[in-house]
């Protein structure tokens, strides 16, 4: 009996202390009669304001601002309930929906507030300005080619949500609602004769668009990307490609490198006489492996700037040259080709000098840089069967260290050869 009375007792505590489920804040945290809300209105007037704006958060409208805020204390900021990145999921839990194709950096941290004013806004969404603007406070250079662009494309004048979804896609990249051509064909009819005229009556309907075409605007005529090959150019598809009244119309008469001498045979027939020739120049796709076929946004028709296509083999280096401290400036350019010779050279590495020294003194007068011994005849003591040269010190790709030495050289780098100055 005993037993049973306590029992009683803490259930009866318990459901006292606990609020159930669906408890209105009135409730839940005492507050008079016709309080909720108001109570923190009272303090927070000035937020009167805010409640006036065209597009108002549920919550706040409902004044359950207890949804969002602890009203007595808080170990996160501005006495939110929950950790700041994730107090939005809590009600909008499938924003990035598992597994999808791409999703907005933001949205997966739960940085919502970067977009969405979390009380009230006057644009749709509470979006914290509206339309394209939004996006181009973090897409700034897009937006200034946007603005620059002489041939425009319609949609992207309107807005960006028309192409992209704003925190994820499940099935496309770049957050684009479909892929392409899909996405573009909801808007081109590719039956139209204007169409099929444009396009030399080749059956593109299922081709990439974006490998000919800028799809946020262009200075070119047919919104072309900047860099075109000169037979899109001038019209001559028939070049590498069927007639377009071949069943075959897409495919290219010739594949790999056969496909590219016919015009860069002087280009080829020099980088096959090299003793070292880069590796993708020798693969089946062989230039495709690195270059675009019809039109590109960089420069030399690469697929992508250079430090990203070197980097798609070379993805060591290309972390390196983001995440060092000290960079050496054509790697915090991205320009590879400064040093090295994409297709192929006769020196190791693919250095586009007879050597390092040489490569570096294109740039740097090492003469004048140190009275360090340096050159072919100055043996390395560490290995005897190298010299001592600028790689010998420096790390060219970049380094933790001032200078991009391989080790401080305050006394570090130095004693690795002068082992009698070791301490």
């Amino acid at each position: 009996m005993k037993t049973r009375l306590i029992l009683s007792l803490v259930v009866a505590a318990v459901a006292f202390a606990a609020p159930a489920a669906g408890q209105t804040d009135e409730a839940k945290y005492k507050l008079k009669p016709g309080a909720k809300g108001k109570t923190c209105l009272n303090c927070h007037v000035q937020f009167q304001e805010t409640m006036k704006q065209p597009f108002v958060h549920t919550p706040v409208k409902m004044g359950e601002c207890s949804d969002c805020h602890s009203p007595h204390a808080s170990s996160h900021g501005k006495l939110l309930a929950e950790d700041p990145d994730r107090i939005c999921a809590t009600c909008h839990a499938a924003m990035v929906p598992a597994g999808a194709k791409s999703a907005h950096p933001d949205a997966v941290k739960g940085q919502c507030t970067k977009c969405h004013d979390p009380h009230a806004s006057a644009n749709k969404g509470q979006l914290v300005a509206g339309g394209s603007a939004l996006c181009f406070q973090c897409h700034g250079d897009l937006g200034k080619a946007v603005e620059a662009a002489t041939h425009k494309h319609a949609p992207v004048g309107k807005s960006c949500l028309g192409c992209h979804d704003p925190h994820a896609s499940k099935d496309a990249e770049h957050l684009l609602t479909k892929s392409a051509p899909a996405l573009c064909l909801d808007c081109h009819k590719t039956d139209a004769p204007a169409f099929r005229t444009a396009h030399l009556n080749y059956p593109v309907a299922k081709s990439d668009c974006a490998s000919c075409h800028d799809p946020h605007g262009s200075g070119r005529a047919g919104i072309l990307w900047a860099s075109v090959h000169p037979p899109v150019a001038n019209r001559m598809c028939a070049n590498c490609h069927y007639e377009a009244t071949s069943p075959d119309a897409i495919k290219t008469k010739k594949q790999g490198l056969d496909g590219c001498r016919g015009c860069h045979s002087e280009l080829l027939n020099q980088t096959l006489a090299l003793n070292r020739v880069h590796w993708p120049v020798l693969d089946e796709r062989a230039c495709l492996n690195c270059h675009r076929p019809h039109a590109s946004k960089a420069g030399k028709l690469l697929a992508a700037p250079e430090i990203k296509v070197c980097g798609s083999c070379h993805s060591d280096v290309a972390r390196q040259a983001v995440e060092s401290a000290a960079k050496h400036a054509p790697v915090a350019d991205g320009t590879c080709s400064a040093c090295h010779s994409p297709h192929g050279s006769n020196t190791v590495l693919l250095l586009n000098a007879a050597d390092s020294t040489a490569v570096c003194s294109s740039c740097h007068d090492w003469s004048k840089h140190s009275s360090h011994p340096i050159g072919p005849e100055v043996v390395d003591p560490r290995n005897k069967n190298a010299r001592v040269d600028c790689l010998s010190c420096h790390d060219v790709h970049g380094s933790p260290f001032k200078y991009i030495t391989w080790q401080d050289k305050k006394m570090d780098l130095c004693v690795g050869c002068h082992q009698d100055f070791r301490r």
